[in-house]
C-alpha cells in the first residue's frame, strides 16, 4: 500500500511542478493567428463585402497550463460571416448589432429537430441599417427557404470532419526567423458558424439549475449567457444518408462558453483534463474497429465529463489529500458508466443524451 501511495505522491508532483503557466507564444497560438488572417480574404461566392469574423476555440483557447508533452490536438478556428445572423424562433428581429456586423444582415430562425441538439435554419429577415441612427430595419421574407450547412467556395472542394473542414496549412515561413515556434503538423480545422446573440432556449435551464457548489459562479454564468451561442453545420449521424436533412441540419455550439468554463478551473482540473486526453489517445481509445462514429470517444467526451464533475464535485474533493491518479480513476468510472448505460449527457442542453 506505502509503495502506490508513494507512486500517486510522485505523480502528482511531477504533474504540479511541470504542468506551468502558459505565458510564452505557443505554435499552435501562431498557427491560430495565421489562420485568422487567411480568413480575412475569405468570402461566399454570392457576396464578396461579407466579412468572416473569427474564433480561437478548442485546446488553443481552452488550456492556460502547458505540460511537457504536447497537449494541443487540431488548431481550431470557429468563425461566422459579418452578414448572417441568427435568432431563436418567435424572437423579434434585432433593431441594434455588434460592430462587427455588415450594414445589411440576413436573419435565420433556428427550428428544432426531431433530436435534441440539431436544428434547421429557416430564412426569416433582411436587415438594413440606418445611416441616420444606426438601428437596424427588418423586412420579413416570404419564401420558404432554409440555410444549407456547406458553403460553396467557388468551385472549391474540402475535406469535411464533422462541421469542420480541413483547411490549407497556413504560410509559417513567413514569420520572422527570430520568433521561437517549434513547427509541428498538427490539423487545422476550420468551422464555419452563425452567431446567434442570445442565450438558447433549448439551453435554458442551464443559468437557472442549482448548483451545491457554487461553480460556475453566478458572474461566470452571467458572462456566458451574454454571449450568446453559435450553429456549426453538421447534421446528426442517423440523418447523413438522407440527402436533404444532410445538407440542412446544424448543430448547436457552446464553443465560446467552454472556453470561459474551461479557463475558470482551478489549475488542478486543467492537468487532470490534459491527462485524461492523453490517456485516451495514448491507449487508442479513440480508435473503434469498425470505424463507427456511434461508438467513438472523443475529446468532447472528456471535456463533459470534466465540466460535470467541476460542478459536482466540492473544491474539497479535487484539493484535498491531493492524487491525481486517485482523481483520474474515479472519473474513468463515471465515464464507464455513461459507456455501459450508452449516454454522454450534454452539459448545456438537459434532454440530449
Amino acid at each position: 500500500m506505502s509503495e502506490k501511495c508513494t507512486a500517486d505522491e510522485i505523480i502528482t508532483t511531477f504533474f504540479l511542478n511541470t504542468c506551468l503557466l502558459n505565458q510564452r507564444l505557443s505554435e499552435p497560438d501562431v498557427r491560430a493567428v495565421l489562420h485568422i488572417g487567411s480568413l480575412m480574404t475569405c468570402h461566399p461566392s454570392d457576396d464578396e463585402e461579407a466579412d468572416a469574423v473569427p474564433l480561437i476555440t478548442g485546446s488553443v483557447a481552452e488550456f492556460y497550463i502547458k505540460p511537457m508533452l504536447p497537449h494541443v490536438g487540431d488548431v481550431d478556428v470557429m468563425w461566422h460571416f459579418s452578414t448572417d445572423l441568427a435568432i431563436p424562433r418567435g424572437h423579434s428581429p434585432p433593431t441594434q448589432l455588434p460592430a462587427e456586423f455588415h450594414n445589411y444582415v440576413t436573419v435565420v430562425e433556428i427550428i428544432d429537430s426531431h433530436f435534441p441538439g440539431y436544428v434547421y435554419l429557416k430564412l426569416r429577415y433582411l436587415l438594413t441599417e440606418c445611416p441616420e441612427d444606426g438601428k437596424y430595419n427588418a423586412v420579413a421574407y416570404d419564401r420558404q427557404k432554409y440555410l444549407a450547412n456547406r458553403l460553396d467556395y467557388k468551385g472549391n472542394e474540402f475535406e469535411y470532419h464533422g462541421p469542420a473542414r480541413i483547411f490549407a496549412e497556413p504560410m509559417l515561413h513567413l514569420l520572422p526567423c527570430h520568433m521561437p515556434v517549434e513547427i509541428s503538423h498538427n490539423p487545422l480545422d476550420d468551422v464555419h458558424c452563425v452567431r446567434c446573440l442570445v442565450w438558447l432556449p433549448q439551453a435554458a435551464d442551464w443559468p437557472k439549475r442549482y448548483r451545491n457548489y457554487g461553480w460556475p459562479d453566478s458572474v461566470t454564468v452571467d458572462r456566458i449567457v451574454n454571449k450568446g451561442c453559435d450553429v456549426v453545420g453538421v447534421a446528426h449521424r442517423q440523418c447523413r444518408q438522407h440527402k436533404w436533412t444532410a445538407k440542412n441540419q446544424w448543430r448547436l455550439s457552446f464553443s465560446r462558453a467552454e472556453i470561459v468554463l474551461m479557463n475558470n478551473m482551478l489549475p488542478i482540473q486543467q492537468i487532470v483534463y490534459h491527462m485524461l486526453r492523453v490517456f485516451i489517445k495514448t491507449e487508442r481509445l479513440l480508435d473503434t474497429a469498425n470505424n463507427s462514429e456511434k461508438c467513438t470517444l472523443s475529446n468532447y467526451h472528456i471535456k463533459t465529463l470534466l465540466l460535470w464533475a467541476c460542478e459536482l464535485k466540492s473544491r474539497s474533493w479535487w484539493t484535498d489529500d491531493l492524487s491525481l491518479v486517485r482523481i483520474c480513476v474515479e472519473l474513468l468510472h463515471t465515464l464507464a458508466v455513461w459507456l455501459i448505460d450508452g449516454r454522454c449527457p450534454h452539459y448545456f442542453i438537459s434532454n440530449c443524451m
